[in-house]
């Protein structure tokens, strides 16, 4: 039987999928390795060497992007990683986004963890890979593998000048035993030829030319289209709706209730509406009533919680924490300030809204999937529904946005659940930008109350905080993401110390939003020890030089994930940031710059910002400046583009956006209320990076929580407004 002709693209799929050559898995090493069969010729074997890489004799070399791509450029950053130690030019790599499997290792897109849990795994992928390719070459020759040298996908005999491509070593290569990785050479820094270069995304084109990529993007034979409406009051259920109405809505197929659960992440109930159009299922959705049970909720409103924190504020709180002897401390110091601050909710506020699709077929459910944790929502779907996980076949798609909303998986459940439904038909279900903005797991707000001391030379000598936070239903233990590490920053610092807790209860759902931990604490800290430096009289980037002390590692204790923390790197960027934006230098009236910095995600960065405030209190963002150590850079693109859009977003934050509850509901439901930065608000940045020896740190967070802060404290040195409520609109910035 003669072969079918194929196009060299449907080869390449076709080999791709039957998984020719042979297979090493790093992730499972008890899995062995297998040798298989293209099932063509002998021609078409392609080399896998492990599960990240393959080579076809064509030499066309695929490297697997792991992990769930938002945005955040792991899609490029870790394949860069396999290239450098394979050796070839990235350039010309395919790249192939994986769907969830077991034989990569996690899965996930989140804490800044990309990077350094995968880095030194990928470069022994690489390394292992090539290693096999030279032996295959000193075999095919009969040479010593110190004769041979790599480079660009080719092995060159130095003595001779010959070389063979890695595709023409691809079929001797999977015949041979597979090193010891612990035996396998990395290379050193210094012959690195493409990690630290600066690479563009490998989805750009696909990006500006308007391709299908995104989840919301999806199309499959035979798709229907779906919304789901829940209560706009957090935890209600549906009593009834007018479903009948709806079913006999041009373009409407169905139109049921769905019980639910009561997993505040998982299937909330609901209405699910299904038509032959996402525009006939939105038409729909406008038209639909129903009587929802509000339950306890309605009766919270961000009133309520301003009330109940201010109460608060005036008890002494759980305590935390306590070192020293801090009330000796403040009778003793020469000058005490008090402070209070507060940041709000806020909403994720992704580009592209929740959504996913599902079809649900022989038994089981496929998915083309956004979730940040593919793994976690297959195991949600699998518990809600009762279908055994091995019947959810995951395929993952680029996110327009992550930052930590699709951590959770609710919207995967909705789409299976309503797959189910479909009579076999493909589903893809598509929230509204106020489905997106009402159903959210949102930053959690917080109010400090703060008591610093100052000796008489203006030394920071003792610091108190009593922090009202919420608790999701009760008061008992802290919501999702409201909870403030007793490690953090000046504890540790300083000899006499105390925290302590209050907690409201709330109905409102809360997560990690980018830098977790982070984001709001940084602008409380930071801007506190701003107002302590100008009260002691002191310059803010000594005041806080001195208050890290000489350089040396700081134990983690309890936080920032078993990260020590290193007061040599951190002093490093403060003072980079310094000298770049031109700290100390005359500024014409009414501008200012102030200082900032934070220990994020295990990465140190420092910002400047640079602010115009008017007499009339319009304020401009001239120029951030910040400086980065987060050990070395893995594609210097990407990563200034992590650091530029962690400003434009921070600025955001800072500047425009809260979330307010009214009788239990978000009141924000669309960007008209829940602003972005603008192209023409967006300021001059420069981003500097320190290289180091230290393992690499992820970039999609440990600059965000800097940015609030440096433009809070540069707003103060501009006009001697101290802003301590974000967001700054909530301020008033009027001077003479």
């Amino acid at each position: 039987m003669s072969t079918p002709a194929l196009s060299r693209r449907e080869f390449i799929r076709v080999t791709t999928l039957a998984g020719g050559g042979f297979a090493l898995s790093l992730a499972v090493p008890e899995a062995g390795w297998a040798q298989a069969s293209a099932g063509l010729d002998d021609t078409a074997k392609v080399f896998t060497p492990n599960a990240f890489i393959k080579i076809t004799p064509e030499n066309i070399i695929t490297i697997l992007a792991k992990n769930p791509e938002t945005g955040q450029g792991v899609k490029t950053s870790l394949p860069m990683i396999v290239a450098e130690e394979l050796d070839v030019d990235f350039s010309k790599v395919v790249i192939e986004q994986a769907g969830l499997r077991p034989d990569v290792g996690a899965q996930s897109a989140g804490g800044s963890r990309s990077t350094p849990e995968n880095y030194l795994a990928l470069r022994r992928a690489g390394a292992t890979a090539r290693a096999m390719l030279v032996q295959a070459a000193a075999q095919a020759w009969n040479v010593r593998v110190d004769e041979l040298e790599t480079a660009n996908g080719v092995v060159r005999h130095r003595p001779t000048g010959r070389t063979l491509t890695y595709g023409e070593l691809a079929t001797r290569a999977a015949a041979l035993p597979v090193p010891d990785e612990k035996n396998v050479r990395l290379k050193s820094e210094a012959e690195f030829r493409v990690l630290g270069s600066r690479v563009g995304g490998v989805d750009n084109p696909a990006i500006v030319t308007g391709r299908p990529l995104f989840g919301i993007d999806q199309t499959l034979p035979g798709m229907v289209y779906a919304v789901y409406e829940k209560c706009p009051v957090f935890g209600g259920r549906v009593v009834n709706a007018n479903l009948d109405r709806i079913r006999r809505l041009p373009g409407v197929r169905d139109a049921f209730v769905l019980e639910g659960t009561d997993v505040i992440n998982g299937l909330l109930p609901g209405v699910a509406i299904i038509a032959d159009s996402t525009w006939a299922a939105f038409s729909a959705k406008r038209q639909l009533q129903v009587t929802w049970d509000e339950s306890a909720g309605s009766g919270q409103s961000s009133a309520d919680y301003e009330a109940r924190a201010a109460a608060l504020a005036r008890t002494e709180g759980t305590p935390v924490r306590q070192d020293g002897d801090v009330d000796g401390a403040f009778a003793r110091a020469t000058k005490v300030i008090e402070a209070s601050y507060h940041y709000p909710f806020i909403n994720h506020a992704t580009l592209e809204p929740q959504g996913c699709t599902a079809w649900a077929r022989e038994g089981g459910i496929e998915f083309w999937t956004t979730s940040q944790t593919p793994a976690s929502g297959r195991d949600l779907v699998a518990r809600t529904l009762r279908i055994p996980p091995e019947k959810l076949k995951l395929n993952l798609v680029r996110a327009g946005g992550g930052f930590g909303r699709r951590l959770a998986n609710d919207y995967m459940v909705e789409a299976a659940a309503i797959a189910l439904r479909t009579q076999g038909a493909p589903v893809k279900l598509t929230w509204t930008r106020e489905d997106d903005m009402r159903h959210c797991f949102y930053r959690p707000a917080a109010y400090h109350h703060l008591k610093g001391a100052l000796d008489a030379a203006g030394r920071l000598t003792a610091w108190r905080n009593h922090f009202v936070s919420f608790g999701y239903k009760n008061t008992e233990q802290p919501a999702p993401s409201a909870t403030l590490n007793p490690n953090e920053l000046p504890a540790r610092f300083l000899a006499h110390y105390r925290l302590d807790q209050s907690l409201i209860a709330t109905v409102v759902p809360t997560g990690p939003l980018r830098a977790p931990g982070s984001n709001g604490i940084a602008f409380v800290m930071q801007g506190f020890i701003d107002e302590l430096a100008h009260a002691g009289g002191r310059d803010p980037v000594e005041f806080r030089l001195e208050l890290l002390g000489e350089d040396r590692i700081v134990p983690p204790g309890q936080g920032q994930r078993g990260a020590p923390y290193h007061t040599g790197r951190m002093k490093g960027v403060i003072r980079l940031a310094a000298e770049k934006s031109g700290w100390g230098r005359p500024l014409p009236r009414g501008e200012g710059r102030g200082i900032a910095f934070h220990f994020s995600h295990s990465g140190y960065v420092a910002m400047v910002a640079q602010v115009a405030v008017t007499p009339d209190g319009n304020l401009k963002v001239k120029r951030v400046t910040a400086a980065v150590d987060v050990g070395p850079i893995i594609n210097l693109s990407g990563a200034e583009n992590q650091i530029q859009g962690s400003i434009i977003d921070g600025m955001s934050m800072a500047w425009l956006q809260e979330m307010t509850y009214d009788r239990g509901r978000a009141v924000q439901s669309n960007f008209h209320d829940y602003p972005l930065l603008r192209s023409t608000e967006t300021p001059e940045m420069e981003v500097h990076f320190l290289q180091s020896d230290n393992p690499p740190t992820g970039l999609g967070e440990p600059a965000f929580p800097v940015v609030p802060p440096a433009i809070c404290n540069a707003i103060f040195a501009a006009c001697g407004r101290r802003v301590r409520r974000l967001p700054i609109t909530r301020n008033d910035l009027q001077w003479t």
